[in-house]
């Protein structure tokens, strides 16, 4: 019997440092990596998806977003939350305020387009891996800590903790080129028919909607691990 080789597979992620969805999914995703370990070696790159793109600079309170945009009460905001933190638990990740000032600053939504500027320059300059740090801690300052993600000298202090060079992440934001491939990109999204996030796509063509429970990942990825090892074969 011949061990089966581990199948290398991309996987470009959609989403927004906004989307509670987004990081649950990445927990989730990791989850079902784990399980897959000798099986598929994937690569992640994450995608710009701006959920609210005339977001303006001063931002908005969350709940006060969230009722307006979904035209929710605040009793059924306070289920929903319940429940995502109960999914963002099971799923190894926290959605929770973790910065250990008191009151709580309040949570906020705000403008991504320099967040994700600073995410292409680090896929550009740094790699995937370094993207995807860049990620993470941007997840953390937004949902555990309550920074100011539209604010740039906080966007290049979360990019100097990753090992990012300020001063090069800081020219990344003035970079007209770099925006406008970030514009590219969403657009590319919208042709591929995604309207929500998160939104794995893999390999280029296989795409996998929404935040899934770890099986649904790992089915579906060794479904499109399969394919290509019979199509290399």
């Amino acid at each position: 019997m011949t061990d089966t080789p581990t199948q290398a597979v991309t996987i470009d992620i959609y989403s927004d440092v906004m989307c509670p969805w987004c990081l649950i999914g990445y927990g989730q995703l990791t989850k079902a990596l784990e399980q897959l370990e000798g099986e598929v070696d994937a690569q992640i790159r994450w995608r710009p998806f701006e959920l609210n793109p005339d977001m303006p600079t001063e931002g908005e309170q969350q709940e006060a977003h969230l009722q307006r945009k979904y035209r929710r009460s605040a009793e059924e905001g306070a289920q929903v939350r319940g429940q995502m933190k109960k999914i963002a638990d099971q799923a190894g990740v926290s959605l929770s305020y973790e910065g250990g000032e008191e009151p709580a600053p309040p949570a906020m939504m705000w403008n991504t387009r320099d967040a994700h500027k600073l995410l292409g320059f680090a896929l550009e300059q740094a790699g995937p891996q370094a993207q995807t740090e860049l990620k993470l801690a941007l997840f953390k300052a937004h949902f555990n800590e309550r920074k100011r993600i539209g604010d740039r000298d906080v966007l290049l202090d979360v990019a100097a903790s990753v090992g990012l060079h300020r001063e090069a992440a800081k020219a990344a934001l003035d970079d007209a080129d770099l925006e406008a491939r970030v514009i590219a990109e969403e657009r590319q999204a919208w042709d591929m028919n995604i309207s929500g996030v998160p939104a794995m796509v893999v390999n280029g063509k296989f795409l996998i909607p929404g935040a899934q429970a770890p099986e649904v990942y790992v089915n579906a990825l060794r479904r499109v691990a399969e394919k290509t090892a019979s199509q290399i074969g």
